[in-house]
């Protein structure tokens, strides 16, 4: 009777004579790799299973080539759900392509739907919107730019503010830039203070002094009536 030795090497030689190659066990690391190429083939798949929803843009009358465009920038479903809102405050679909290619510039996602609505209702123009995007400036300030020009300050003024933001430049605050704006000064005059990096605690001295000379004179002329 032949040995498990002999029968182990028999098994070897006639695999040689026949070609076929002797089977092998798999180590860790083989199969591993399997995996791992398995996942990388799966993911495609995995994506055509969750094609990307473009409902809300077609709905908010953007054109076909346009949703093209933005599949080529690899939006998410989130961002199109952000971009549907710019759209139908009034952006058109250029500006929403550029505002996407924004984000992707400052290496964030497009999030800022309802900071563009605000701002669409306080009477700025796409231009300014999309030069505030171009600054990153269309996060938590929106409210404050959105608020300045309700106060009646132009878009030139809420510029010079962002564009000082942006480079991390002192300057001062909107509600202050308003409070000035009521005490009589006018746009040049603010966009100066702007340009000279006039801080929160020089533009509230400078209104402390206002309403000390306006009391003593009888009357406040930020309210343009007197006492």
């Amino acid at each position: 009777m032949d040995s498990p030795l002999s029968c182990r090497s028999d098994a070897r030689q006639d695999a040689r004579r026949t070609g076929l190659a002797a089977p092998r066990r798999w180590t860790l690391a083989a199969w591993l790799g399997v995996a791992a190429a398995l996942a990388a083939v799966s993911l495609p798949g995995c994506k055509q299973l969750h094609p990307l929803d473009t409902r809300p843009l077609d709905k908010a009358g953007m054109w076909y080539a346009s949703i093209q465009e933005l599949r080529e920038l690899d939006v998410t479903d989130t961002e199109i759900a952000e971009l549907a809102k710019a759209r139908e405050a009034g952006v058109s679909d250029p500006a929403c392509i550029e505002l996407v290619r924004f984000a992707r510039g400052h290496k964030q996602p497009f999030a800022s739907g309802d900071a563009i609505v605000g701002l669409r209702r306080a009477g700025v123009s796409e231009a300014t919107i999309l030069e505030l995007a171009r600054l990153n400036q269309l996060g938590p300030w929106a409210g404050e730019a959105q608020a300045m020009r309700l106060a009646g300050l132009s878009e030139q003024t809420l510029l010079a503010v962002a564009r000082r933001r942006a480079a991390g430049q002192p300057v001062f605050s909107g509600p202050l830039i308003a409070q000035l704006k009521n005490a009589g000064l006018s746009e040049a005059e603010i966009q100066e203070l702007i340009e000279r990096g006039t801080t929160d605690t020089q533009a509230q001295a400078m209104l402390a002094a206002h309403e000390r000379a306006a009391s003593s004179s009888g009357f406040v002329r930020y309210h343009r009536r007197r006492r």
